[in-house]
């Protein structure tokens, strides 16, 4: 949440991805190994929106994660370091790119936050009060080989970069 902890839901955040696909998922959440493109549809971030502008839409995807709970397929090379979302608060100016070698995001916009838990100085955290750009994989790679490889071999490295880059505007 750029507005500050404790503040209230992201809905009003804007939201950028510099992605063209997606990964769906089933009522469960796990992929079912499809690619499906984004335009046209609630899942297309390629120019800014408000998250909340289409987050309660008819739209199976959403109704199954209750809003944004998808990996993002990156418009890059392997392993470039390249510029994946832009996400900023139009109440503080408060603004995060993101950057990564990884060939997804994850978008998640706090859809089964109860306000159960109990966070920092007591604060509750209500649905939707947080949004995460979680670089990574495809989930269940390993399952479905369509995915790109997560398999590591003996002696083989993996590095990845991430950079959470903050500024106001």
């Amino acid at each position: 949440n750029l507005d500050g902890h404790g503040a209230g839901q992201i809905t009003d955040h804007e939201l950028q991805l510099f992605s063209h696909a997606y990964t769906p998922a089933d009522a469960e959440s796990i992929p079912n190994g499809d690619i499906l493109r984004v335009e046209g549809t609630p899942m297309d971030f390629r120019t800014p929106h408000e998250v909340g502008e289409r987050i309660n839409d008819n739209f199976e995807q959403l109704i199954f994660g209750k809003g944004y709970d998808h990996t993002y397929i990156l418009n890059k090379e392997d392993n470039e370091l390249s510029y994946c979302a832009r996400c900023s608060s139009p109440k503080t100016g408060i603004v995060m790119e993101t950057y990564t070698t990884q060939p997804g995001v994850q978008l998640y916009t706090g859809n089964w936050m109860t306000g159960n838990f109990e966070g920092k100085n007591g604060q509750r955290y209500p649905e939707r009060a947080a949004l995460c750009l979680e670089t990574q994989h495809f989930p269940d790679s390993p399952n479905k080989p369509e995915y790109p490889t997560t398999e590591l071999r003996p002696g083989e490295v993996f590095q990845s970069t991430t950079i959470y880059k903050f500024s106001v505007e």
